[in-house]
């Protein structure tokens, strides 16, 4: 089984996906990574060098490729939903929770952090206001699961994951 997770920028994705991979004893992959190895630097340089559309086509194969790979948690892009097909994979062939987390918690989270290209703007809480009104119904559309972000633990984020895929059969009570 893999076990997708979408959000925002910030939300939690890796952070939250190395935990559940632990607690689950699966392995984790975080399709950026998986990306910057492939393209050989990182996002934000090849973003402002090849361009969103470029860097979109080469996300695309890698989600293609990861959704086929075998059990994992996956932690995704925070824009992997804009394409449709990125959605479809993801849905058909994991279990995807979205991480959603409201552009007011994000920004206390990420006002330091200069590695997210698409928040590298004079405003990032309007920006981010933005992305969420764009994509909050592409990670509903997607998600099996909608986890709340708020201001719980990791520790408590993974406990409400486990007990969401416990109640719906996909693993055993741990």
């Amino acid at each position: 089984m893999i076990i997708s997770l979408v959000g925002l920028p910030g939300s939690g994705k890796t952070t939250v996906g190395r935990q559940l991979a632990r607690r689950l004893q699966f392995p984790f992959v975080d399709s950026d990574h998986v990306i910057e190895q492939r393209i050989g630097c990182s996002i934000r340089d090849y973003f402002e060098r090849e361009g969103e559309e470029s860097f979109r086509d080469v996300e695309q194969a890698v989600i293609d490729e990861l959704t086929q790979a075998g059990p994992c948690v996956l932690s995704t892009g925070g824009g992997a939903v804009i394409r449709a097909v990125n959605r479809a994979h993801m849905h058909q062939r994991s279990k995807v929770v979205y991480l959603n987390s409201s552009p007011d918690e994000l920004i206390r989270r990420l006002r330091h952090d200069a590695s997210r290209p698409l928040l590298q703007v004079g405003d990032p809480l309007r920006r981010l206001r933005e992305l969420h009104a764009a994509r909050d119904p592409l990670y509903r559309e997607t998600a099996h699961f909608v986890i709340e972000t708020g201001r719980p633990s990791v520790a408590m984020l993974v406990n409400m994951i486990v007990m969401q895929l416990e109640l719906a059969g996909l693993v055993g009570a741990r």
